[in-house]
């Protein structure tokens, strides 16, 4: 999920500070959630990504194959 985010903000040509003004999410919860560092992300704080990302929560987690 972390490398979907980071991809997702960089297509968008985002910095994880941008995204973490967007979102309202800390810039570090960003840098970690984006490392794979923390697994535990609540889901206040995906939601909150998710829409500074114009995306859906299906989209952080499962790929286009699926």
């Amino acid at each position: 999920m972390g490398y979907k985010i980071k991809q997702i903000r960089e297509k968008l040509g985002l910095t994880q500070e941008a995204l973490a003004q967007a979102s309202g999410v800390g810039r570090v919860t960003i840098a970690l959630i984006e490392s794979g560092t923390t697994k535990n992300a609540s889901s206040k704080t995906l939601i909150a990504l998710a829409k500074a990302l114009h995306t859906t929560i299906d989209e952080l987690f499962f790929d286009e194959a699926v």
